[in-house]
């Protein structure tokens, strides 16, 4: 049955997959919980600690620059997907709109459900990474994160939240969910950090 849906990657793509990894032909939906379902218009991204106190509504997001992505996905659970293509908002660009404080170091990611995951802010400061509201072509579905998830490709897909609703910026280290529950502080697929050292 795996070999239906994962595959060792070849050769080829030996600078792509990080060790331990499968190449998926799906893209599977792997979720602590249930799914939430949050409209557009309801939706906001609330921002807070030590940063100037704001949300943007859906509005404000659309009305900043839209740019597409393609990058590849890896989850700790040791499958990739390459060549995804999101359409969304390049954190650079969610950032010109935040006045942050000189002390922030990290950012806690609060998500609809509940659910938390932390990142140094150089991590998440890095060109690479968007909010997606896109995936193929389509709003991106709750079972992938919709309406709105970050997109983090350099480190294991959990620190991606899905559902995002709050960027809090942070001073020191704060454990997010699945910190909190062994896996790794950082997640850095091409080092396998999968769980934590601690």
């Amino acid at each position: 049955m795996a070999g239906k849906f994962f595959k060792k990657p070849g050769s080829e793509y030996g600078d792509r997959v990080p060790a331990g990894q499968h190449l998926t032909n799906g893209f599977p939906v792997l979720t602590y919980g249930g799914t939430p379902h949050v409209n557009r218009e309801t939706w906001q991204l609330r921002v807070w600690g030590l940063a100037q106190e704001t949300q943007f509504s859906w509005a404000d997001l659309m009305a900043m620059p839209q740019s597409t992505f393609t990058a590849d996905f890896h989850c700790v659970t040791t499958w990739s997907k390459l060549d995804v293509q999101w359409t969304g908002v390049k954190v650079v660009d969610v950032m010109k709109h935040i006045e942050l404080h000189p002390a922030a170091t990290h950012i806690m990611e609060h998500c609809y459900g509940d659910y938390t995951t932390n990142l140094p802010l150089d991590d998440f400061l890095r060109e690479e990474n968007f909010f997606a509201h896109t995936l193929f072509g389509e709003p991106l579905p709750p079972d992938h994160g919709g309406p709105l998830r970050l997109v983090v490709p350099h480190l294991y897909a959990w620190k991606s939240a899905k559902w995002i609703n709050g960027l809090e910026f942070l001073s020191t280290e704060e454990l997010g969910f699945w910190e909190r529950n062994g896996y790794h502080r950082r997640g850095d697929p091409w080092k396998e950090e999968r769980y934590s050292d601690r």
